[in-house]
């Protein structure tokens, strides 16, 4: 039997019913949002605990028909039967409880800045590349989720050497975190013609989009530099000076973006990109030794094949690897916790 800490259940019961009756008196539009945010969140888990504690009340029933002297045979047989399946269900809901009670990523919902870069493979990198952004915005396209170009480098074949991106969509980088990292591919590429297995790689970094509140840039850390945006644009190339580097001079981190006509809108997506960029590096360096342990456990702890490739490779089948890293890092905290 799964234990679990009933005064936290009660107090969660408590806040629901509190929202609940709060939603119902005259609120502010933001009030209003934010808190019917916070029910509808709350709502699986006061569902699970409800369901919880009722299955527990008929297994206490259950016990006390088959501890009492005069139950008859058939009734005691009854209830034997029924247990177990009760006590199954309800193991169900305490485990669907305890990963509801884990603690959040405070970054969690927030949309994502996805980089992704060519490595070692030449061309075929690019063209891999190339796959794997077409893979993670259709993906992002099934979840319901937007997904804009900030900025991209275009390989001299196909694909890309390097792609910025912003998807958009709530839980973003809930379910896309566990994707940064080197990706490697073996196949024989559209590249090579006399059909040899190549291997290329890509590397892969999932950052959360920050705000001004989650990162502070000091504007005298800043050399901004103006410059006519190169590559494809016809007459606009040569006339506008939209494109943008920004130089973060403490950290050495350069950004520049030339996708869009608009100068301001091109500084915005490279001061939105700076920011993630910051924010990941602080983080980096405050958690490293558990980032790094987390890291191993999650390369050690996950035995998957799939021999779906090119359904992955469509974002259809991408889901069964997301969900396989959600759940072995799952098992870490819960893990974790009962180390605590």
């Amino acid at each position: 039997m799964i234990a679990l800490p009933q005064q936290k259940l009660d107090a969660l019961l408590n806040r629901h019913s509190m929202v609940e009756r709060e939603l119902a008196t005259g609120l502010s539009p933001d009030d209003y949002v934010k808190l019917s945010r916070e029910f509808a969140e709350l709502g699986p888990v006061i569902d699970a605990i409800r369901a919880y504690r009722a299955v527990a009340a008929e297994i206490a029933d259950l016990e006390a028909i088959i501890n009492d002297p005069s139950t008859d045979s058939e009734m005691w047989k009854m209830a034997e039967a029924e247990k177990p399946l009760l006590e199954a269900r309800r193991d169900k809901l305490a485990q669907q409880i305890r990963l509801a009670l884990l603690p959040k990523d405070a970054m969690d919902d927030r949309n994502v800045i996805l980089e992704i870069r060519a490595g070692t493979g030449g061309d075929e990198a690019s063209l891999f590349a190339g796959n794997l952004f077409r893979m993670y915005e259709r993906y992002a396209a099934r979840q319901g989720w937007k997904t804009e170009i900030i900025s991209a480098s275009e390989g001299t074949r196909g694909g890309f050497k390097e792609i910025f991106a912003e998807i958009r969509g709530r839980g973003a980088y809930a379910k896309l975190k566990f994707e940064s990292g080197v990706h490697r591919v073996q196949r024989v590429p559209d590249t090579e013609a006399s059909g040899r297995i190549h291997t290329s790689a890509a590397t892969v970094a999932v950052l959360p989009e920050v705000e001004d509140v989650d990162i502070a840039i000091n504007d005298k850390d800043l050399k901004v530099d103006t410059m006519r945006a190169s590559g494809a644009g016809g007459q606009h190339v040569n006339k506008t000076d939209s494109a943008i580097r920004i130089t973060h001079l403490p950290s050495g981190i350069v950004i520049y973006v030339q996708e869009d006509r608009s100068q301001h809108k091109n500084r915005a997506k490279a001061m939105t990109m700076l920011r993630a960029k910051l924010y990941d590096q602080e983080r980096s360096r405050r958690d490293a030794e558990r980032a790094a342990e987390r890291r191993g456990q999650i390369g050690s702890g996950i035995n998957l094949t799939l021999h779906k490739l090119p359904e992955v490779m469509e974002g259809e089948a991408l889901d069964e690897i997301v969900d396989a890293l959600v759940t072995e890092h799952q098992a870490e905290l819960l893990a974790a916790q009962g180390a605590a």
